[in-house]
């Protein structure tokens, strides 16, 4: 843990020191068990969608592609938050550096924020392909999926950037005790006793920006295959037409429900437990990328065919 000097100090070659899950010191290590296995199954899954997808022409289409771009994203997501995580809560090595910090954190927040934007994108797949399915493949060809791509990852870099340069200006005049059990942006910036309203006012906008807006589009899209489907005759035909959104709605309601709800007792829930907050906002990591890839093989059946048939042959060798 970095000392004190003087009434305050700039950082230099400092260290941070993640608590873990303040309150649940020895508790620790049993919550560190079902983190432990989030993290195995994020990878395992993610990794199988993944080679799945690349190894199977047949799936080289938009959903799956978009499904690729997510299961990509997830991974770097998993592995920016869980072993640092784990490390704290198991064998307590609860020293950070400063520099792996502002590393960490960015690659957190970067990543939400593109997880977010193929989200968007694939709610506009799930548009093009009900409202106009005789276009959908001259529409969303993998040149634009390749840009759409980009641009998720462009617009997550240039957002989020500016959040460890930033706070390279805060000058901190306590001990660098960070009530988390990984480098989130808040928590760092109230241990700063410089001015921070920047870094405050940026992260709120940044937060609302990119939730409010990819949020709104997705509604949108929603709005208008309601509107599409509802005029199709046939029950049934509205029910399979209905199905093919389920797997993305569940993935909308996993990724955003908690963390909306993170972000507003991190900011305004100053009645809700510290710790409480903590394990949301750790689970809110770790818990879609491990279900996202459950909920697409279990929801689509080529996905699951083709693992199953790949895991059939292993059995056979």
């Amino acid at each position: 843990m970095t000392t004190l000097r003087n009434s305050s100090w700039r950082l230099t070659q400092p260290s941070f020191f993640l608590i873990g899950i303040p309150g649940l010191e020895e508790s620790q290590h049993w919550i560190a068990l079902p983190l432990c296995v989030l993290y195995l199954l994020a990878l395992l899954g993610n990794v199988t969608i993944l080679l799945t997808i690349w190894t199977d022409p047949s799936l080289h289409q938009p959903m799956y592609l978009f499904l690729a771009m997510l299961s990509g994203i997830d991974l770097v997501l998993a592995s920016s938050t869980a072993p640092k995580t784990l490390a704290v809560l198991l064998i307590h090595a609860h020293e950070i550096g400063y520099t792996v910090c502002l590393i960490q954190m960015f690659f957190i927040h970067a990543f939400s924020s593109m997880e977010s934007g193929v989200l968007v994108a694939m709610a506009l797949d799930r548009y093009v392909a009900i409202c106009h399915p005789l276009h959908h493949s001259a529409i969303l060809h993998p040149r634009v999926i390749g840009r759409i791509g980009m641009a998720v990852v462009v617009r997550g870099l240039l957002l989020l950037l500016p959040f460890p340069i930033l706070l390279r200006r805060l000058v901190f005049c306590q001990a660098t005790v960070i009530g988390h059990a990984y480098c989130e942006h808040m928590a760092v910036v109230k241990l700063a006793c410089s001015e921070s309203t920047v870094n405050r006012a940026y992260g709120l906008a940044v937060a609302l920006l990119v939730v409010g807006l990819d949020v709104l589009a997705i509604g949108v899209s929603y709005a208008l295959i309601l509107q599409a489907v509802l005029k199709v005759p046939g029950g049934e035909a509205r029910l399979k037409a209905f199905s093919t959104c389920g797997s993305h709605i569940c993935v909308i309601l996993v990724f955003y429900v908690p963390g909306i709800f993170s972000f507003l007792t991190h900011r305004f829930g100053q009645q809700v437990p510290h710790h409480v907050h903590v394990l949301l906002a750790t689970l809110y990591l770790l818990v879609p990328p491990a279900l996202n890839p459950l909920v697409y093989g279990v929801k689509t059946q080529q996905i699951r065919q083709r693992v199953l048939r790949v895991f059939d042959i292993k059995g056979q060798i």
